[in-house]
């Protein structure tokens, strides 16, 4: 029998999952890449896959990062991380994803950080009124 022996265009036209993301800017490192992916934070058509998995044109990746979700397609392949734009043509994402990130973006913004209403030092009588409370045992 006679198997087709791959050809070292072949291998380079469909690279790993974990540095396709490298290389499209989604993470500063290939190891924080292939964390995600092993986590379950991207997904492949839906479904969890391993770092290893070659990406294909026309692939639909989900991403989790931080706490935004991404929804592109993959337009083409690259093992090279180049400069932002360059990576930037490597997917394009849905613009359902694009408009819901831009909202949960606008919420964190509009949100009060916890504790942003307190200033400085407490003062003599918060310390009284923390030990009253901290002492009665």
């Amino acid at each position: 029998m006679s198997r087709k022996i791959p050809d070292a265009t072949d291998a380079a036209s469909r690279p790993r999952l974990d540095k396709w993301l490298w290389a499209a800017r989604f993470f500063k490192t290939r190891g924080l890449a292939h964390e995600a992916i092993e986590g379950g934070r991207v997904r492949l058509d839906g479904e969890r896959v391993k770092p290893s998995r070659e990406v294909r044109v026309g692939d639909v990746l989900t991403l989790q990062i931080n706490s935004l979700e991404w929804v592109v397609s993959v337009l083409k392949l690259s093992e090279r991380r180049g400069p932002a734009s360059e990576a930037r043509e490597l997917y394009a994402e849905s613009e359902a994803s694009q408009a819901a990130r831009q909202q949960a973006i606008e919420q964190r913004r509009l949100a009060s950080e916890p504790g942003s209403s307190i200033r400085g030092r407490p003062s003599k009588k918060d310390l009284r009124l923390i030990h009253r409370f901290t002492d009665a045992n």
